[in-house]
């Protein structure tokens, strides 16, 4: 991904047209995780469960049962947004009397101008958003909750910029047949093809994928003594 990209500085801002970079930088460099307590991932997403295997944090997953209450975030800024729905979803695997340990949750939203955009409901919902994504500058956000069931809670969100190139017909078209836009916020999966759609990105890139990893690791540090 980002063959031909580089980092400028420490803000890792990416750039496909103004610096030469290795594909592991641009992903954060896989961040090491050392937790030494197992973690539920309320989660069903892939990503998330790559993104974690690849930390070397131990886990496994359940599956949260819930319906996104959009209603419920009138007036919410994005990052609350994310938060709130990262809540739910880990609240809903601690609630359960088998759970312990630590649970964690994570939502991902796509903000653009006053438009917050979740996970498209079908092709012409997904092509909508792509036309709204479309030579902008916008923010990718994801939501993190960790609860330490019978302990305490942590709830954060980590923020990346993301400059979209200016997408024809003909690169809708192409990009919805690839159906990697399902399941997707913003109707777009920069870790797959939709990279070469991409001018830079401003913050971390696992954030884009679905879940922060150097954000999650202070985390993890930090509910230790919650």
């Amino acid at each position: 991904m980002f063959a031909n990209a580089k980092v400028c500085g420490p803000s890792l801002l990416v750039s496909v047209n103004e610096c030469e970079y290795t594909v592991s930088t641009i992903q954060d460099e896989t961040v090491m995780i050392t937790n030494t307590r197992p973690i539920v991932l309320a989660s069903s997403s892939p990503r998330r469960r790559q993104l974690l295997a690849e930390s070397g944090v131990a886990f496994s997953v359940r599956a949260p049962t819930i319906a996104e209450p959009d209603e419920a975030f009138h007036g919410l800024s994005p990052s609350q947004q994310a938060e709130a729905l990262a809540y739910f979803k880990a609240r809903t695997i601690a609630d359960d009397p088998r759970s312990e340990g630590l649970i964690l949750g994570a939502d991902t939203i796509v903000a653009v101008g006053e438009a917050v955009l979740g996970k498209p409901a079908d092709e012409a919902d997904a092509r909508r958003m792509l036309g709204m994504l479309s030579g902008t500058r916008h923010q990718v956000v994801t939501g993190v909750a960790l609860l330490d069931v019978g302990r305490g809670r942590l709830i954060a969100s980590d923020v990346t910029h993301v400059r979209m190139k200016p997408l024809s017909p003909g690169d809708i078209d192409t990009y919805i047949a690839t159906m990697e836009w399902q399941g997707k916020a913003g109707a777009y999966a920069i870790q797959e093809t939709a990279d070469r759609y991409i001018e830079s990105i401003e913050g971390s890139w696992s954030n884009v994928v679905g879940l922060p990893m150097e954000l999650l690791a202070r985390m993890l540090q930090e509910i230790q003594h919650v």
